[in-house]
């Protein structure tokens, strides 16, 4: 059993979103495909060096494809996401290396890679509870700023909630989303401010948690910290099952 194999909780999380109604009467199983993902994932190689205890590459990397694109993957986040009732959130991004590979895909325009001066990059960006657990993800082009994704990553936050952010996302327009919905910004002001709030500076230090989050998911799984899938969708069904698994063994070392 390779390192990279699901164990039987995590597998048990997993299945659920998988279609179980296929036509086929020999198919190779769910599984084993799902740990051969799981093994591109983590050790970065190319689908074709698969190795053949699971099953043929173009096998693998199909069903792969054809459940991101049906949106399994998206499934299991909402799930997650459901279950986050937290105190506080934090939101942040970081880049990654595009491989030349990536960048071949001229006509899609949400291909999310643009050259910056270390090259073509992606940019992540998540939020996630206290733990560093994330809660949801978005792409952009290398060097986005942070704050326009604000939008969509804190549309959705609780009452009472406690809102971290780096101060590149000290903006009027931020702050306010923040509070009309009834949550809390923790958020170090700009040194323009020229009326600057108070900064709880020890909640404020919690924020480390959210690059806690990064540095695990790109120091665990190789196939994030260079970006090497063409498609936008395709990297983040990436993003998304690594999220889940640290998610899955956060839990287990918690039991």
């Amino acid at each position: 059993m390779a390192r990279s194999d699901l164990s039987d909780l995590e597998w048990e999380f997993v299945k659920v979103v998988l279609p179980n109604n296929t036509r086929s009467k020999k198919r190779v199983d769910d599984r084993r495909v799902i740990n051969g993902i799981f093994y591109v994932l983590h050790t970065g190689i190319p689908w074709a060096d698969l190795p053949a205890q699971y099953s043929p590459p173009t096998t693998v990397y199909n069903r792969f494809n054809r459940w991101s694109y049906a949106g399994n993957w998206d499934r299991i986040m909402e799930a997650i996401a459901d279950a986050h009732n937290v105190d506080m959130v934090m939101v942040d991004g970081t880049s990654v290396r595009a491989h030349h590979s990536a960048t071949t895909l001229k006509k899609d325009p949400h291909r999310c890679s643009r050259r910056s001066q270390g090259g073509l990059g992606t940019k992540i960006h998540a939020l996630t509870d206290q733990n560093g657990l994330v809660i949801r993800h978005e792409l952009t082009p290398d060097q986005a700023h942070d704050a326009p994704l604000c939008k969509t990553l804190l549309d959705k936050l609780q009452l009472g909630q406690l809102v971290l952010a780096d101060k590149a996302c000290d903006a009027d327009w931020m702050k306010n989303m923040i509070r009309d919905q009834g949550a809390i910004d923790v958020i170090p002001p700009k040194s323009n401010r020229k009326l600057p709030a108070a900064l709880n500076a020890e909640i404020y230090r919690e924020r480390n948690n959210i690059e806690g989050f990064f540095d695990r998911l790109k120091a665990s799984f190789r196939r994030i910290v260079t970006r090497y899938e063409k498609t936008s969708r395709n990297f983040m069904s990436m993003i998304k099952l690594a999220s889940v698994r640290l998610c899955i063994e956060y839990y287990e070392d918690e039991a």
